[in-house]
């Protein structure tokens, strides 16, 4: 107490209420109270967002896994293996023989599989491929003498596709179908005038003498060009003969067959080309005896699928919930 006023005074040493350090001291509590605050939104938000991912990428696992569940689950009376070959055949895409012959290697082996349907959907493609899983359809057979393989054709089964079609024990079709176009081609484009009018000279350096004969901007000179229809007819010539040991006596004698026209399946069943009208359900309701259908197409690794089906809107809102929440 003051002796001269009788009043109580506070050192501001000591810390008071009133005092600068008492202030300093409150702000200070605060900002740590409000970093601890944020510091917790941060965790809830962290955690929150790791789990939405994990039960996205779980319930996204098991939408992808359906196809392999549904061969498991198939009916012990049996099933129509079916294997679609739909678009070019070529290697690394989804027509390689790699990816058909696995899918048929696939529906062999299952014990449940009566029959195998090929769902042709294809204008061709790689002569090479074609052979590979015309061969493996061949050797297939011999081997499995009790498990038929049908064809079905949908719109088009031309040069390649019906190439691989060829090793079948029968095909069927639309009677709008598109069939045939038994032939080889290589095609380019030449510009040797355009250059010249261009005014531009074309320098080519070559180890061979023949190395550069397909180069656009010179011109073909006759020999070459004997050569490469020498090399397609050697080519055509082992399309034809693949057709006529899959065929055999049901092809018709008529010289336009091999000529790479293509017919419609109605026209197609008068040449021998295919056997008759038919669906995939009907082939295997009717000649299989199995109406149950399990697809043994070959798949995308679930893991890459996982990855192009989450897509970047998902990417992107991800993305957004990192930066804006601190998710490590």
């Amino acid at each position: 107490m003051s002796e001269k006023t009788g009043e109580f005074s506070v050192d501001e040493s000591t810390g008071g209420k009133d005092s600068p350090r008492a202030w300093e001291r409150d702000v200070l509590e605060k900002v740590a109270l409000a970093a601890i605050t944020e510091q917790r939104k941060t965790r809830f938000w962290n955690i929150f967002f790791k789990f939405l991912l994990f039960a996205y990428l779980i319930a996204l696992f098991f939408v992808l896994a359906k196809p392999f569940e549904s061969k498991s689950l198939a009916s012990v009376d049996g099933h129509t293996a079916i294997i679609n070959v739909k678009g070019m055949i070529m290697e690394g895409g989804d027509n390689s023989a790699d990816n058909i012959i696995k899918g048929l290697r696939a529906a062999v082996e299952d014990n449940n599989t009566r029959g195998i349907i090929l769902k042709m959907n294809s204008p061709g493609g790689s002569p090479v491929q074609s052979a590979y899983i015309y061969d493996e359809i061949r050797r297939i057979r011999g081997e499995h003498p009790d498990l038929p393989i049908y064809a079905v054709v949908s719109d088009i089964c031309a040069s390649g596709g019906y190439y691989v079609a060829a090793a079948a024990d029968k095909i069927f079709v639309n009677s709008s179908s598109l069939v045939g176009s038994i032939g080889v081609l290589m095609n380019g484009f030449g510009f040797v005038d355009t250059l010249k009018k261009l005014g531009v000279e074309r320098r080519l350096m070559v180890a061979g003498e023949h190395k550069g004969f397909m180069d656009p901007f010179l011109p073909m000179g006759t020999e070459e060009k004997a050569y490469i229809q020498t090399l397609l007819k050697g080519i055509h010539q082992q399309f034809v003969q693949s057709v006529r040991d899959g065929r055999g006596d049901r092809l018709k004698d008529n010289p336009d067959i091999f000529s790479g026209l293509v017919w419609s399946g109605e026209e197609g069943i008068k040449l021998g080309l295919v056997d008759a009208l038919g669906t995939a359900n009907s082939v295997a309701r009717e000649q299989i005896g199995a109406q149950e259908l399990v697809d043994f197409t070959p798949k995308e690794h679930i893991l890459d699928r996982l990855v192009t089906r989450m897509g970047t809107a998902f990417g992107s809102a991800i993305g957004s919930a990192v930066l804006s929440y601190g998710l490590r």
